[in-house]
């Protein structure tokens, strides 16, 4: 047993001097120190010694694995070292190089338009109200008191879905169920999507933004109408900015009327209107809609037309995006091209 015992002292010595890697280092142990490993079988052969002879081989045994314990220890030490070594230099990195800037989103140029409108609105007292964007026929028209053959509908070329629903034309079915609710008074914008079968070009597109508004309460006529309008014109626009109101004809408002900007081109000035590219010579530009909310439609909403009143106005948002950062294309601001959407 003694000759065994040497023997796998020295096998194991000079197979230590080849392992190259932790992984060949750790099958060296198992094979000497493991369940069954040389070593370990002989140490588990030792109760059929004598009594004389237990003693020795057991005192040379125990020699024999502290030696090889330590040897292989300081083995591991060793590559461990060289495989660390190693490492450092294949993967080596210059912390002093400039990094790779990970590109970095922006707000998208309708988001902070229908961003500084809330806060314009929610800053004059008004509350922000959403509703779903498939709406009842009625919801969309005939509480709007655009009955079914009227020629608005016509106008709009709605999308409809199953069941008579449709996508909505306007923001204005939240008004409706805003009114539906009984809550008086009233002070609300609607932002979001519309959608109606227009053809695609520079400045129509079948999905765009909107945004209304309305006030409902005892005592509210045009004067309110023009100048909460007109507050809202000159803090996004300048306070130099001038409001005109046109006639015009809405289905749900009565009396009706088109609101312009004086152009922030080139200012209404006579000398320079001919070659104004923002108004095209007229010295104003078309902002929104707006009116009186039209008795009926106060009717069909349970609110006394008696009683109360209201005004409404509505707005589409990309027109005021493309005015605002000088955006001549609609579909610009549809394309996902972050070459585009960059700038802002």
């Amino acid at each position: 047993m003694r000759e065994k015992l040497l023997q796998i002292k020295d096998e194991t010595l000079a197979n230590l001097e080849k392992t190259t890697t932790l992984r060949d280092l750790d099958e060296l142990r198992v094979a000497i120190f493991g369940k069954k490993g040389e070593l370990t079988q002989i140490l588990r052969g030792m109760g059929a010694l004598s009594a004389e002879e237990r003693p020795k081989m057991g005192e040379i045994a125990n020699s024999i694995r502290q030696e090889l314990e330590t040897a292989l220890e300081a083995r591991k030490t060793t590559l461990a070292g060289a495989e660390m070594a190693a490492a450092m230099e294949s993967e080596f990195i210059d912390v002093t190089l400039p990094g790779t800037r990970p590109i970095l989103g922006t707000k998208h140029p309708m988001t902070m338009i229908i961003e500084e409108l809330c806060n314009i609105f929610t800053g004059m007292g008004y509350e922000i109200a959403t509703g779903p964007d498939i709406e009842t026929d009625y919801h969309n028209f005939q509480a709007l008191n655009i009955p079914a053959h009227h020629p608005a509908r016509d106008e709009q070329d709605t999308f409809y879905v199953e069941g008579g629903h449709v996508l909505r034309t306007q923001t204005s079915p939240v008004q409706i169920r805003k009114m539906e609710e009984g809550q008086l008074p009233i002070a609300i914008v609607a932002p979001g999507k519309v959608f109606r079968s227009d053809d695609i070009d520079a400045t129509h597109s079948p999905v765009f933004h909107q945004m209304e508004g309305l006030v409902v309460d005892r005592g509210i006529h045009m004067g309110h109408l023009k100048g909460a309008l007109t507050v809202f014109a000159q803090t996004l626009f300048g306070e130099d900015v001038k409001t005109r109101f046109r006639p015009h004809h809405f289905a749900f408002t009565e009396p009706s009327a088109e609101m312009d900007i004086s152009c922030f081109g080139c200012g209404g000035d006579a000398a320079k209107m001919p070659t104004c590219r923002l108004c095209k010579g007229e010295g104003w530009i078309e902002l929104l809609g707006c009116g009186m909310v039209h008795p009926n439609v106060l009717k069909n909403c349970g609110i006394n037309p008696d009683e109360y009143s209201g005004f409404a106005f509505g707005m589409g948002l990309e027109r005021i995006a493309m005015q605002r950062y000088n955006i001549d294309d609609m579909r610009l601001l549809f394309d996902n091209d972050i070459r585009f959407l960059k700038q802002f």
